[in-house]
C-alpha cells in the first residue's frame, strides 16, 4: 500500500511539472486559409429619395493586421441598370480594414431615374488573386444587385377610391356577386397613419388598417384585432358565436404596402368568438387593395357595375 501511495505521489509530481512546462511554451494559433467573397450572390436594395448610399457587403475568412484592398468591376452580362444613370459606385476599389473580416461596396441609386415599376439590376465582381477564391463557394466572387424605388410615404396616397380584391369574398361571398369591390377610404380622425375602409368586405361594416413607414425596406401594414367584418348569418348561413365575423392581420403572413404604386397586400385572419371566447378560425385570406383615380372609379362604376 505504501509503494502505491509513493507511485501516485510521483505521478502527480510529474504531471505538475509537465503542466508548468506547458504554460511556459509558446503556442501558435491555427490560421486557416484566406478567402474573400460577397455575402450572397443576390442582394436587393431600396433606393430612397434622400440620396443615401446603400451597401453591398463582402467578407473574408480571416482577419489580417493590414488593410486589404481589392478592385470591383461591373459586368455587362446580366445587368439592365445603366452605370452613371441609374446608379453610381462610390469607388472602384474596396478595402477590408486591418483586423476586420468584412467590407462594403457603397452604391448610390439615382432615385429620379428609376420608375416606380422598375426592377433594375447589375452584376459586380471582386477583382483579386485566384488563391483568394474559395472553391466551396464558387461564384461568390460575383453578386447580382437589384434595386427598387421606395417612394416617400404619404397617407393621402391611400385615401379615396380603392379596388379590393379578396380571397375571403371568393370563398365566402355572402351577398356579394364578385370577389372585387369598389370602396371608399379616408384618414382615421384620431389614429396616426391609419385609414378607414368603408364597407370593406361586406356592406355596412367598416374596418381600419395602419401603415408603418419607418423602414422603407419593410413597409408593413397591420390591422387591429376584433374588427367586425360582417355578421355570421348572412355570410356563413348559420350562427356559431355571437353573430360577428371578426378579423385581424395574419400573424403567419405579413402585410405590406407600396407607396410608389399605391397598393396594399393584406393578409387577414378571420375568426368567430362568443362573448370573447374563441369559437374557431375560418381561415387566413389574401387581399389586395389598389387605389385609383376618381376617373377610373367612375369608369368601373359605369362599364363594370362596381
Amino acid at each position: 500500500m505504501k509503494s502505491m501511495k509513493n507511485y501516485i505521489l510521483s505521478l502527480l509530481v510529474v504531471l505538475s511539472a509537465c503542466a508548468m512546462t506547458a504554460c511556459d511554451e509558446e503556442y501558435t494559433t491555427y490560421r486557416g486559409p484566406e478567402y474573400v467573397m460577397f455575402a450572397d450572390t443576390l442582394s436587393q436594395h431600396m433606393v430612397t429619395h434622400d440620396g443615401v448610399y446603400f451597401s453591398v457587403p463582402f467578407s473574408a475568412t480571416v482577419a489580417c493586421d493590414y488593410d486589404r484592398t481589392f478592385g470591383v468591376e461591373i459586368l455587362d452580362e446580366g445587368s439592365n441598370a445603366i452605370e452613371g444613370f441609374h446608379y453610381t459606385l462610390e469607388s472602384n476599389t474596396i478595402t477590408i480594414p486591418a483586423g476586420k473580416l468584412a467590407g462594403e461596396v457603397h452604391v448610390m441609386g439615382q432615385y429620379d431615374h428609376i420608375e416606380a415599376t422598375d426592377s433594375l439590376g447589375f452584376r459586380l465582381r471582386l477583382v483579386m488573386p485566384e488563391q483568394l477564391k474559395w472553391d466551396l463557394y464558387e461564384g461568390y466572387e460575383e453578386t447580382k444587385v437589384v434595386m427598387y424605388k421606395a417612394c416617400p410615404f404619404d397617407i393621402n396616397t391611400f385615401t379615396g377610391w380603392c379596388v379590393l380584391t379578396s380571397m375571403l369574398l371568393r370563398d365566402y361571398p355572402g351577398e356579394n356577386v364578385s370577389y372585387q369591390r369598389l370602396i371608399r377610404t379616408e384618414k382615421h380622425p384620431t389614429l396616426e397613419n391609419t385609414v378607414i375602409l368603408r364597407s370593406a368586405f361586406y356592406d355596412g361594416y367598416d374596418v381600419y388598417i395602419t401603415f408603418n413607414p419607418e423602414d422603407p425596406a419593410n413597409p408593413l401594414v397591420t390591422m387591429d384585432k376584433d374588427q367586425v367584418l360582417s355578421d355570421e348569418a348572412s355570410v356563413l348561413g348559420w350562427v356559431l358565436g355571437d353573430n360577428h365575423i371578426l378579423g385581424v392581420h395574419s400573424y403567419y403572413n405579413p402585410s405590406y404596402f407600396n407607396a410608389c404604386q399605391a397598393f396594399v397586400e393584406l393578409w387577414i385572419e378571420v375568426y368567430v368568438e362568443n362573448l370573447g371566447e374563441p369559437i374557431g378560425t375560418i381561415g387566413h385570406f389574401y387581399n389586395i387593395l389598389e387605389w385609383i383615380s376618381d376617373e377610373e372609379a367612375e369608369r368601373l362604376q359605369r362599364e363594370e357595375g362596381m
